[in-house]
């Protein structure tokens, strides 16, 4: 089957996959964070059957990635810029009626 020295120190090591709850005392938040995480998609958790346990790589790589700093935003492109109008007069017509000339 295998050397029982090797099995002893794989399941005496730290758990590969953890409970949402485990995982929160892991990360010092609450258990209600971690569930809010895993629905916006920020930690991705694995799901055997009907079970919901987070790997720990995926713990750390959410640490990694709080630890980065955010990236500026994207320089706006120069040109023709569109324009909002706050104009909702053609919103509630039932007949449509052409724009008067600016």
């Amino acid at each position: 089957m295998g050397d029982p020295q090797l099995l002893h120190d794989v399941l005496s090591g730290d758990p590969l996959l953890l409970t949402p709850e485990e995982a929160a005392q892991v990360l010092r938040i609450g258990r209600t964070t971690i569930y809010a995480l895993m629905k916006a998609g920020e930690l991705r958790a694995v799901h055997i059957g009907r079970s919901c346990r987070l790997p720990r790589a995926e713990l750390e790589r959410y640490v990694d990635h709080l630890r980065t700093p955010p990236l500026p935003p994207p320089a706006r492109a120069r040109g023709r810029q569109r324009r909002t109008t706050t104009d909702q007069g053609e919103l509630f017509d039932l007949v449509h009626s052409p724009r008067e000339a600016r």
